[in-house]
Formats: C-alpha cells, sequence, structure tokens
C-alpha cells in the first residue's frame, strides 16, 4: 500500500498501541498535507526533518512508512530513494564545504554555486587537477614535514610509475604527527585521544588517554624497539585492537620499524605465511583473547606459527597467565628493558615514500597479497575520512575493527590526523555491551560491517540504548543491505550511512557516499575526492560518464596512496595486465557496479561473482537483495550458478541460512525464490536448487566465499548424478 492508504489498523500490527497509532496516523496526514503528497522524497524528508519516526519506534513501523512512502517509487527512471537529504546551512560546515566555500569560486570560476549544488563539479576537478586539491586538504590535517616535498605531485616518468610520484623529497614521521599537539586541527596536551572500555565493566565508568599521555606510553614502547631492533626490522602485530595495541603500533613506526598487520583471528598457517612473506624478527601478541566469560588461546597460536621472538601482553592484570618459550618475553620485562633512560626521544624521519606498515589481502582470490604501505597512505586514509565522513576536532570515532584489516589502520590516522578521539571496545561488538559502550563515550561517527547490522537488529540487543549523538555511520567490508541500513539510520533518527568501497592496496576507499549529497540506502553516492574511474562493458570499452549500465570498474592509477608494489607478487602483473581498455586504466577492483539513473552505483559482486542465466549476464549480489526478502525464515542467502554435470546453460543455486526456531522445507523456499525473482528481475530466471546450510563460509575479515559453495554444489551434484 502506498502511504496515504496507511490505517490504524496497519500501524497497530507495525507494534504500536491504538492510542499511539491514531497519533501516529494524523502526523502522517498531516506531512502528506504538507507536501501535498505529490512526490515521495519530500513526503520522506518531511517526517525525517520533524522526526516523526523516534529511535525506540518498532522496527516495524519504520519498514512500513519507509515502503510505504516509496511503494510507487519508479526505480528505473528515478533511481534508488532517498532517505538522507543535505542542507545548505549544514553543509556549510562541513569540512568540505568550507573549502568549497573558501576555494570554489577561484577554482571553479562562475559555474561555482555552494557546497551541494557544485559537489560533483568539485570532485571532477579535485580528479582532473589533484595537485590543486592536496594542496588545500594538506593545510586541515595534522600533516607536518621536516623537509617539505618540492612538489605534490612529479608526473615525469607516468610511463614507468603509473602513479606519479607524491610529495616528492619530503620527509616525516606520520607516528609523530599524530603524537604532537597542533594548533589546526586545534589539539593540545589535555586533549581526549584515545577512550575505551573493557567487556564486561558496562556500569564503569569510561577510561581516557589524554594525548600527552598517548605520546609518553608510544614513546616508551620505541625506547624499548629502539634497544632491540635496527631501522627497518619488521615487527608484526597479532591482538585484539586495544589500547596498548594503538600503542604499539604507533610505536614502531615512530622508532623507523615496520609493522606487520596480523589479524588475531588467523589459524597458525596463515600466521606463518604472513611471518614469512614479511620476515619479522618479531611479534607482539596477548597470551588470550577475551569474549565475555570465555578465554581462547592467542599466544599458543602464535608459537605455532614458529616466530623468531614474541612479545606477550596479559589479557587481564599485569602478569602473563602462561608459560613462555625461552625466546619469548612478558609485556613488563619488554618495557623495563629501556631501564632509566632519559625521557627525551628523537623519531626517526624519513622519507614519505618510505614503507612503514605491510599489510595483506584478505584472500578471497587465493594466496594474500602482500601490500606495502608507506607514509602516503596515512595522508590518504586520514583525507578521506575528513572529506566523505567530515571527521573534526571533537568528534569520538569508533569502528570494530582489527589491525591485521586495513579498518585498523585508517581507524588510527582518521582520529589522530584529524584531531578526533579514537574510540576502542575490549571485547566483542556483537552485543549490549558494545551498544552501551558506543552511547556512554558519545561516539559520534560509528563503522560497521552488514554482516555486524544484521545481527544487531536479529537479537534486538541495541534496545532501550541511546544513539542520537552518531552524526554518521559508516559501512564497508561487504555488501549492505537496504532494510539493515533503514534500522541502523534510525537508531540516530536517520543519520546518514556512508558507503564506502576500497582496498588495501589502495589505502582508502574509491567510492563512497558524501554529506553534500542525498543518500540511498544501500548505495554510494560518489567517487571519493580526486579519483578517477570508468565503468566498462563486457569488451573493455567505457560508458559515458553520465549512462546507467551495469560493468566492471577500472580505476585511474594517478591516485595519492596507492601502492606501487606488491612484496610477493607481480603488482602489474596483477592489477594492469588485464585492463584492455587503456594502459593507463588498472582494473583493480575486481567489481561490477550497478551505475543508476541520478549517479548513485550500487554493487553488483565482483568479478567472480556474476554469472550467465539463459544468456543474460547478472550478479549474485542483485538475485540474493531479492531473496533475503522472500520469506521471513531467511536470515541470509547466497546464489551461486553451476554448469550441469552433462553440459548446457548455467543453473541457478540458492544458498540458505535461516533465523532460529524456523524449519523452512528447501522447495518451499525454491518456489518462493523463483517467482521473487522473476517478479524482480526477469521472468526467465528460476532457481534449480535450494540448499540450507547454519552457516555460510567466510574469510577471516568476514567476506562471502562464494567460490567455495560453488565448488561443495558442484561436488553434490556430480555426485548425485553417479547414483
Amino acid at each position: 500500500n502506498s502511504i496515504s492508504e496507511v490505517g490504524v489498523e496497519d500501524l497497530v500490527q507495525a507494534g504500536l498501541t491504538t492510542e499511539e497509532a491514531t497519533g501516529f496516523q494524523r502526523v502522517l496526514k498531516d506531512s502528506l498535507s504538507c507536501t501535498k503528497g505529490s512526490d515521495p522524497s519530500e513526503v520522506w524528508r518531511h517526517l525525517v526533518a520533524r522526526r516523526a519516526l523516534k529511535p525506540w519506534h518498532p522496527h516495524g513501523l519504520h519498514q512500513l512508512v519507509y515502503y510505504s512512502v516509496y511503494a510507487h517509487w519508479d526505480v528505473s527512471s528515478k533511481g534508488p530513494p532517498p532517505y538522507w537529504f543535505p542542507s545548505l546551512y549544514e553543509s556549510k560546515h562541513t569540512n568540505m564545504g568550507g573549502i568549497m566555500e573558501k576555494h570554489g569560486s577561484s577554482l571553479l570560476g562562475p559555474l561555482y554555486k555552494d557546497p551541494i549544488t557544485s559537489y560533483s563539479l568539485f570532485q571532477k576537478f579535485s580528479a582532473q587537477h589533484p595537485e590543486a586539491y592536496w594542496s588545500i586538504v594538506l593545510k586541515e590535517l595534522s600533516v607536518s614535514f621536516q623537509e617539505e616535498p618540492k612538489c605534490i605531485l612529479d608526473r615525469s616518468d607516468l610511463k614507468s610509475k603509473h602513479g606519479g610520484s607524491w610529495l616528492p623529497g619530503s620527509v616525516l614521521n606520520v607516528a609523530e604527527c599524530c603524537l604532537l599537539p597542533t594548533a589546526y586541527p586545534r589539539k593540545d596536551d589535555d586533549s581526549l585521544a584515545i577512550v575505551w572500555r573493557d567487556e564486561g565493566c558496562d556500569d564503569s565508568g569510561i577510561n581516557i588517554i589524554t594525548l600527552k599521555q598517548l605520546r609518553e606510553q608510544v614513546i616508551s614502547v620505541a625506547k624499548a624497539l629502539d634497544a632491540m631492533f635496527s631501522k627497518g626490522d619488521a615487527i608484526a602485530i597479532d591482538m585484539p585492537m586495544t589500547a596498548n595495541a594503538v600503542i604499539i603500533y604507533l610505536a614502531i613506526i615512530l622508532s623507523g620499524l615496520v609493522v606487520v598487520s596480523i589479524a588475531d583471528s588467523f589459524a597458525p598457517k596463515e600466521i606463518s605465511i604472513r611471518l614469512r612473506v614479511s620476515q619479522a624478527k618479531a611479534i607482539f601478541t596477548q597470551d588470550f583473547i577475551l569474549r565475555g566469560s570465555r578465554k581462547f588461546p592467542l599466544y599458543s597460536r602464535v608459537v605455532e606459527a614458529a616466530p623468531d621472538k614474541v612479545i606477550v601482553l596479559p589479557a587481564i592484570g599485569s602478569n602473563v597467565g602462561i608459560q613462555l618459550r625461552e625466546q619469548d618475553m612478558s609485556w613488563g620485562d619488554f618495557l623495563s628493558s629501556v631501564g632509566t633512560r632519559s625521557r627525551n626521544y628523537s623519531p626517526c624521519y624519513q622519507p614519505v615514500d618510505t614503507l612503514i606498515n605491510i599489510l595483506f589481502s584478505s584472500g578471497t582470490t587465493g594466496e594474500p597479497k602482500a601490500i606495502p604501505w608507506t607514509q602516503l597512505s596515512p595522508i590518504r586514509c586520514a583525507a578521506e575520512s575528513w572529506a566523505h565522513m567530515d571527521m573534526q576536532v571533537g568528534d569520538v570515532f569508533c569502528w570494530p575493527t582489527n589491525l591485521g584489516w586495513v579498518m585498523g589502520p585508517i581507524l588510527i590516522f582518521s582520529s589522530f590526523l584529524s584531531g578526533a578521539t579514537l574510540a576502542l571496545y575490549h571485547g566483542s561488538p556483537l552485543g549490549y555491551g558494545f551498544g552501551k559502550f558506543v552511547q556512554d563515550a558519545g561516539v559520534t561517527k560509528l563503522g560497521t560491517v552488514p554482516s555486524l547490522v544484521k545481527a544487531w537488529k536479529n537479537t534486538q540487543c541495541m534496545n532501550g540504548l541511546d544513539w542520537t549523538k552518531i552524526k554518521c555511520f559508516a559501512s564497508t567490508g561487504e555488501t549492505s543491505n537496504v532494510d539493515d541500513d533503514l534500522w541502523l539510520s534510525s537508531r540516530a533518527y536517520y543519520k546518514p550511512v556512508i558507503e564506502c568501497c576500497g582496498g588495501t592496496e589502495l589505502s582508502s576507499s574509491y567510492i563512497q557516499g558524501s554529506l553534500l549529497q542525498p543518500q540511498a540506502f544501500g548505495a554510494f553516492s560518489t567517487t571519493s575526492m580526486t579519483t578517477s574511474l570508468v565503468i566498462l562493458d563486457e569488451h573493455g570499452n567505457p560508458f559515458p560518464d553520465d549512462q546507467a549500465c551495469i560493468g566492471e570498474v577500472g580505476l585511474f592509477p594517478l591516485y595519492l596512496g596507492a601502492t606501487d608494489r606488491l612484496l610477493n607478487a607481480d603488482h602489474e602483473e596483477v592489477y594492469f595486465k588485464e585492463c584492455h581498455y587503456t594502459k593507463e586504466c588498472a582494473s583493480e577492483t575486481w567489481r561490477y557496479y550497478q551505475r543508476t539513473v541520478g549517479g548513485y552505483f550500487i554493487v553488483q559482486g565482483r568479478a567472480d561473482d556474476t554469472m550467465n542465466l539463459g544468456g543474460i549476464k547478472t550478479s549474485s549480489v542483485e538475485i540474493e537483495r531479492v531473496c533475503d526478502r522472500a520469506d521471513e525464515s531467511i536470515v541470509e542467502t547466497a546464489a551461486v550458478s553451476v554448469s550441469p554435470v552433462d553440459g548446457g546453460p548455467e543453473q541457478l543455486v540458492m544458498f540458505v541460512v535461516l533465523k532460529n526456531g524456523y524449519n523452512s522445507e528447501a522447495e518451499n523456499l525454491r518456489t518462493k525464490f523463483s517467482k521473487a525473482i522473476q517478479s524482480n528481475l526477469n521472468p526467465l530466471f528460476k532457481v534449480r536448487f535450494v540448499k540450507i546450510v547454519p552457516e555460510f563460509p567466510r574469510t577471516a575479515s568476514n567476506k562471502l566465499l562464494r567460490r567455495v559453495l560453488r565448488d561443495q554444489i558442484k561436488h553434490e551434484l556430480s555426485a548425485h548424478s553417479r547414483i
């Protein structure tokens, strides 16, 4: 039904009392009257502006209103329906709006109008003239050079160095930039650098670390590192993202060593691969990982990977609760090894293109790639958060992650180089305890991954909490679900969810949302600042920039912060060889996108997640979006295609995870899926087979491994054909 047809009975079924429903229906009628009900987006804008929908309202009500408002919205002619709209007044007080108001007229001339009207034009200008953009933004970040760059970008050798040379001749220590007080952005010694809380301490106060305290603790660790290792040595970190992990990370860089980032979820074999590739001299870890009342061994896992030396921190208290190998040492012994040396410390200043961090790809497509980050990488990721999430002094930034994944370093540098406070929860983000920390710490910018949001929504564990201090959310790592994002945004009176998609190789996102553009659930509204890309058809030809289309994204490599080498693979072979459009274009993404009417981008899956059904190319993600809502019993679906054992066209197979307590039949779901797909996507598509499973295989970073599911169903169908 359309919103004008929603009655009191519908509102009661959505979870309101009769009295509440009667009052709410009056609000709906008033909004329809004020907007004359002609434009659904204006109706929705009016309802959100008057805060008619409350965070504590049942999700069923939010669903009823949103889907009813946009019941007759024509996506094919209008693009995805917007749920958040920038205001002109607020836009001028954002980071991006501020520099556009200051520099827009001089850079764009009479074409500049205001931050909202001129945003797309300014983004294109930044991609065509990155030197001009970076000369402005570098002054907005806490980046201090010991030797200034000779220029912003040296383009003299683009033939052999596709991405050019950025900030040539400059020297700095980017960890020191994180730790020093600055007049702009305003940071002083008493500024809050980190706020944190241990799991299980929900009723305790928030722990704080000031900028001065952080600097002193980092220097203490750096001195101990200097006493044991030589400049350039690789030192690994495999532990939860705690305040101590952040201190160790910054200390390694401050002392001129190289961080090797390893996720704390890895098995010994995966740890061993990363230690071997990086040639790490030592590794920091914890004795255990604590999750509620449970203890999971971590040191024993690390030891099984046979590292040269392990420095072990206690998960609880001050003493490590396990027996260490002879060559290993406790955190306390490590810190005391420097004795009573002078408190003065001189950081290791190095050229901007010096290696500071080795990260690894998730291994979705095979052996993980060893990706080197230089000092340019922190500048890039901090600038992206500054521009797209409006990271400012006074913000409190929280994103459940780990230093083994790219979001860990991004979280650190985005906070400290913009003057924001880093918020860390020492425990699982899946439950009420994390949500209460977000509330109590006054988090203003909250990052997520879609599966985490889905868990929060399904378990209702965040009920009763106040997240209204949040100014915006961010999401990455997986394809977002519209209904899950609807739930998330509603927790803070429909603040925007900034979708981010990028790569460790880029140290940032190449496609994102913007606070200067209307936002649609599960969609990206813009390429990131200074980024140029094309969407390629199946023949490798680019679609016109203003054309709605579906294809693989190719990036142009003139991109500050992007890696120009790999430690265990041929960079040229991996990123440039397969792109036939132009030698200057790298098909770095391996992802398919739909560009909609209105200029939004919607993920269609990785290049290896596309399928050909009846001669029509489609994506797994597109099918999953439809099937996820085909039945109330479904938690999530995964779509793969397989060729019959005896040959023939590809056939569609759906894997399904059910909600607890549901016992749906596979055949019944197959019928519902086929009907939903034929109604919403293509009448010629049909589901061949449905398999219900308890969970999906995923990488340690939670990315769905469809190739594993594809191999599994191929094996089962092959075995069945032999019977």
